[in-house]
């Protein structure tokens, strides 16, 4: 008897544990964002210190699923549609947790405003959370739901988001040039309407990774030339995270750089303070395998850090180029292997730049 339906059953489980984690830990940073701006409204001390302590939870849901999802990965070796659901639910983990740290912010910068005694017309706040909140509720739906349609509405409004972002910041100078406002409170009322326009901007990345895994598709680069890299060591716990890092760094809008190992272990934590210090935060990052590495032949280069990170070059004949950087004395070094990695990562992007502007 075939074991197959028992295990797409236990997949399917899986799934529907994870997708359950990610409703309630958006129910509560939807919470959050509703109450701290009733905190502010009402001056409400006593609801702000609550979401602030809130957060906490937020973070103990952020780690839960990219607990779940990293054993998802090793137990149930995905491909296709749940490969892409559980890479998805990583990347939109992190997007709701940023947005908990807006809640928070918010909650901190109410009781400034607040202790400021500062008398204003709200009603330009109230309408930018009315397209953010309701933004954030609908990604998630739409990710929950696998609905693409509303994903693809959802994204829509964020405009409207940035409009109202920069009046409200034109009304602050005026307020402040006409003596309305002290100086003490410019900064944190720009900072609450900065931070919801900052949750719309992460609800629509939620849509674009909502499309991803219903379509496959890197909505982010639709309609403009995409070069891949990867990065591939013996376990990516280290030098491959940090040249993904140090690639992500370089803000090259038409480049995406990944990283994984042979096999799959936990980043190091001296990596992890290491590239901190060197301004890169790898602390959400998930040790990934070559093997659940989704659509491999999307990458146009593959670079082994490693003998064994070789193994991931795909078999002629194949468009894919294939580079090995022997990292030698320097693999013992953090800073060495950080100054080679910098300096062949450059390289290598203005290689592919210069190669890209004359063929045009």
């Amino acid at each position: 008897m075939s074991n197959e339906p028992h295990l797409e059953a236990q997949l399917q489980r899986n799934i529907d544990v994870i997708r359950d984690k990610v409703r309630k830990m958006a129910e509560l940073t939807e919470s959050a964002l509703n109450d701290g701006l009733r905190a502010l409204f009402e001056n409400d001390g006593q609801l702000a210190y609550s979401i602030i302590l809130r957060d906490q939870q937020i973070d103990e849901y952020e780690k839960e699923i990219d607990r779940l999802c990293l054993e998802f990965m090793v137990r149930q070796q995905p491909a296709a549609g749940p490969l892409r659901f559980v890479y998805a639910t990583i990347k939109i983990n992190q997007e709701l947790e940023r947005i908990g740290d807006y809640a928070e912010s918010v909650a901190r910068q109410g009781l400034l405003i607040n202790s400021l005694d500062v008398d204003i017309d709200y009603s330009k706040f109230k309408a930018i959370s009315e397209i953010s909140i309701p933004m954030l509720g609908n990604a998630v739906d739409a990710f929950l739901d696998q609905d693409a349609d509303l994903a693809k509405s959802t994204m829509a409004v964020e405009k409207e988001a940035n409009r109202l972002r920069d009046e409200i910041n034109v009304d602050l100078f005026q307020l402040r040039a006409d003596g309305k406002i002290p100086m003490e409170a410019l900064t944190p009322l720009q900072t609450v309407a900065r931070r919801f326009e900052r949750v719309a901007d992460q609800s629509k990345n939620i849509c674009e990774e909502t499309l991803y895994m219903c379509t496959g598709q890197y909505m982010k680069h639709i309609g403009k030339e995409v070069f891949r890299v990867l990065f591939v060591d013996d376990n990516n716990s280290k030098a491959s995270q940090m040249a993904e890092a140090i690639g992500n760094s370089l803000n090259q809008e038409s480049f995406v750089f990944s990283s994984a190992g042979i096999s799959a272990e936990t980043i190091e934590a001296d990596t992890i303070n290491f590239l901190k210090a060197k301004g890169h935060d790898v602390s959400n990052n998930i040790s990934k395998a070559v093997a659940n590495i989704p659509n491999l032949d999307h990458y146009q280069v593959i670079v082994s850090l490693s003998k064994q990170g070789a193994s991931a070059f795909p078999t002629p004949p194949t468009k894919t180029i294939s580079i090995a950087w022997e990292l030698g004395q320097a693999e013992n070094n953090d800073d060495s292997a950080y100054d080679f990695l910098s300096r062949h990562i450059n390289d290598l992007v203005q290689a592919i730049l210069g190669h890209t502007s004359n063929n045009n």
